[in-house]
């Protein structure tokens, strides 16, 4: 039987981090996978509970959680509603909260648990910097991930950003305007050298799958190779037609994983059986 248990952290600023463990009963001491989601993602976005059942029906515990600036509040788990701690995050603060994560794995699971981490966009590249930094860390995987932090926004908002103290980002599904604080900003250019995701990339010295669709407009598969072209030892999968969340939307209705997201998972195992 698979079973999903809840914990929550404090995270970045005193805040709180939720998150879950998937993982099947009668399998107490397997490997784990800690799952960082991306911008505007949040742990039960879209199929993120398939993804996680997929993983335990397979052998593995699956930890996602709820970065604690994701704008996702506890009570309400199922959009970004909070703007104001949106508006607040910062890439050191995910950072913080990974870290948090991963000391609470540790208490848990004890330090011979094996961790594998996998990041989604903007939640690659934070996985990118935790790997190169984290002897924890025995695989790492990234689904779509960014180069470079700043890819998110363009680069002629950073003088209004700075003078205004704000800009906004469109959510796509909702149309609402998102705010973004000028702390995020200056947190890349006070930190430029610790949050540089290619230079992270270059000391990534444990076996590193990247995933990337050939049909992603958001984060176009240039980031991929340019990912692969840094670290010699990565590996790149192409997953042809693959758009950036590999078929799945919010809410995601159906029973089973899109086709193109199972793909992905499959591939995943493969590389962390190896």
């Amino acid at each position: 039987m698979i079973i999903q248990n809840d914990f929550s952290l404090t995270g970045a600023d005193g805040k709180l981090i939720i998150g879950d463990i998937t993982f099947e009963d009668k399998n107490p001491n397997t490997p784990l996978v800690l799952f960082v989601h991306g911008f505007k993602g949040f742990k039960d976005w879209g199929a993120h509970n398939l993804v996680a059942r997929y993983f335990a029906a397979n052998g593995y515990r699956y930890v996602k959680f709820n970065l604690s600036h994701s704008g996702v509040p506890a009570d309400l788990p199922t959009d970004v509603t909070d703007l104001e701690a949106f508006a607040n995050n910062t890439v050191s603060k995910e950072l913080f909260d990974i870290n948090a994560v991963l000391d609470f794995i540790e208490k848990a699971y004890g330090k011979e648990t094996e961790v594998n981490l996998i990041g989604h966009s903007r939640g690659g590249g934070l996985a990118i910097i935790e790997a190169a930094n984290d002897l924890r860390i025995k695989k790492l995987i990234t689904w779509s991930a960014i180069s470079s932090f700043d890819s998110l926004w363009k680069k002629e908002q950073e003088l209004e950003w700075k003078k205004t103290g704000k800009i906004y980002v469109t959510n796509a599904r909702t149309k609402e305007q998102m705010p973004l604080n000028v702390t995020l900003l200056e947190d890349l250019e006070e930190n430029a050298e610790t949050l540089n995701i290619v230079n992270a990339a270059k000391r990534i010295n444990i076996p590193w799958l990247i995933i990337h669709g050939d049909d992603d407009v958001n984060v176009p598969f240039k980031h991929a190779q340019l990912l692969a072209d840094t670290n010699p030892n990565s590996r790149i999968t192409k997953i042809e037609g693959a758009n950036h969340v590999y078929g799945a939307s919010h809410p995601f209705e159906n029973e089973t994983l899109p086709p193109l997201l199972f793909k992905v998972c499959e591939k995943c195992l493969t590389f962390l059986g190896e």
